[in-house]
């Protein structure tokens, strides 16, 4: 994603979070199709993913795959559904707080992590099967985002997400 001119007008207002976004969740997934695992702390691997995860190995631009806690309860009600676990969406982290949307293109941190948002995390057909019909399109814009591990390290449930500005 190109971003405004930093010292743009436009420029200025996509880079104004209200705060730092805070770690609600962690999760790794074994192999496809796998029940996700939480986690209280994950080590990333630069270039690469969550050890545990089965995308640790290399997977770039998908790194790491964050989902925004506030839209956990919207995607619930358009599935139908009274509540929706982490785990069923298959992301590895739950942030709240800012708009996940805001860090395409950008640097974070989590923890002791430099992450990059890539692109946005469009749901998968796994997500019929898991929030029932129509739970695809249940998702479609409320994905979430994913991120390139720039700086491995060990981030926990309870860090902060703060934007780094160059």
């Amino acid at each position: 994603m190109t971003l405004p001119p930093a010292d743009s007008a436009l420029g200025k207002l996509m880079a104004t979070l209200p705060r730092p976004g805070r770690v609600e969740w962690i999760g790794v997934r074994p192999a496809r199709g796998q029940v996700v695992e939480a986690m209280d702390a994950a080590i990333a691997v630069a270039g690469g993913g969550l050890q545990g995860d089965r995308y640790a190995g290399g997977s770039g631009k998908r790194g790491v795959t964050l989902i925004q806690a506030e839209h956990l309860p919207v995607i619930a009600a358009l599935a139908g559904l009274d509540a929706v676990a982490p785990q069923l969406l298959r992301r590895n982290v739950v942030v709240s707080g800012l708009p996940l949307v805001a860090l395409n293109g950008r640097r974070f941190r989590i923890g002791e992590v430099l992450l990059e948002g890539t692109e946005p995390c469009d749901p998968c057909s796994m997500m019929e099967a898991a929030l029932g019909p129509g739970g695809y399109n249940a998702m479609r814009g409320h994905g979430g985002l994913c991120a390139r591990i720039l700086e491995g390290g060990t981030f926990r449930r309870g860090d902060a997400l703060v934007v780094v500005t160059d």
